[in-house]
């Protein structure tokens, strides 16, 4: 398949593309590269909340996978990168379906060159405030059996939802379409109340218009009712650091963590 990036603005800087670059990735212009840079040289410690939430991610996907769950709705995945959460739900289960949804026409062009013959895998451009139309998406609609359990994730996009967009609105939707036994994970900028905080903070609202610092309390109403995991909202670094098997590369937490490693937390829940 060729990548189509026709739909792509060079000229403004992506959510999706920034945070590619910070991890090292080629999927970005110069323009995500001027705020990626201002990221990694003004403020070098904030890179590891990227590296933190993948980690965190891949650890999430396998212990739903581990708990028989074969379907997964991943909000704002992002470009595609390694350990993608179908290449870990299918080493588990290879007939795993996974639906990646991100609003960033790139996303969309490298994900279904990526995934062109992976038969339980779709791409879809969409944008996570708008539920419903996930949910009525006929991409979504022949891969998810929404009669079963799915795994809902969100990670490191609900941050980007602004107060007065509702952002646990949003869980609250999927949470009233998936039977019991779906699972939720969230991770989320956590508030420092410090200047890195702070700093990181505004220039997100400069660049993009969003981004959202929460008290362990609002992250924790993300989830509603659901069922919270052991060990609850915790820094990415610390929910459960273990030496994983399989396509996870991941070692245990033996270091006291930088403030900006605890800057970036996980959840995940379950709904009864």
């Amino acid at each position: 398949m060729t990548e189509d990036f026709s739909g792509v603005d060079q000229s403004k800087p992506s959510i999706a593309r920034v945070y590619d670059y910070i991890l090292g990735g080629k999927d970005n212009y110069d323009v995500d590269r001027v705020i990626g840079d201002k990221f990694k040289h003004e403020m070098p410690g904030s890179v590891a909340i990227a590296y933190a939430n993948r980690q965190n991610l891949i650890r999430a996907v396998r212990k739903i996978a581990e708990a028989g769950v074969t379907q997964f709705i991943d909000m704002g995945s992002g470009l595609p990168t390694a350990d993608n959460v179908h290449q870990v739900a299918q080493h588990y289960s290879p007939d795993a379906r996974v639906v990646y949804i991100d609003n960033d026409p790139i996303v969309l062009a490298h994900g279904r060159a990526l995934l062109e013959e992976n038969e339980y895998t779709r791409v879809i451009q969409a944008d996570v405030r708008d539920p419903h139309s996930i949910r009525q998406h006929p991409d979504t609609v022949e891969l998810i059996d929404f009669e079963r359990p799915v795994a809902v994730i969100h990670s490191a996009i609900l941050h980007h939802i602004n107060d007065d967009e509702d952002p646990r609105s949003v869980v609250r939707y999927w949470q009233d379409q998936v039977p019991s036994g779906s699972y939720f994970f969230i991770s989320h900028f956590r508030s420092g109340g410090n200047p890195e905080t702070a700093e990181a903070e505004a220039v997100l609202q400069a660049t993009f218009g969003r981004g959202r610092w929460r008290t362990d309390e609002e992250i924790r109403a993300l989830f509603g009712d659901l069922e919270m995991l052991e060990p609850g909202i915790v820094p990415c670094s610390l929910w459960h650091p273990h030496t994983a098997e399989g396509p996870t590369r991941i070692g245990p937490a033996e270091r006291e963590l930088t403030l900006w490693e605890q800057l970036i937390v996980g959840g995940l829940a379950r709904k009864p």
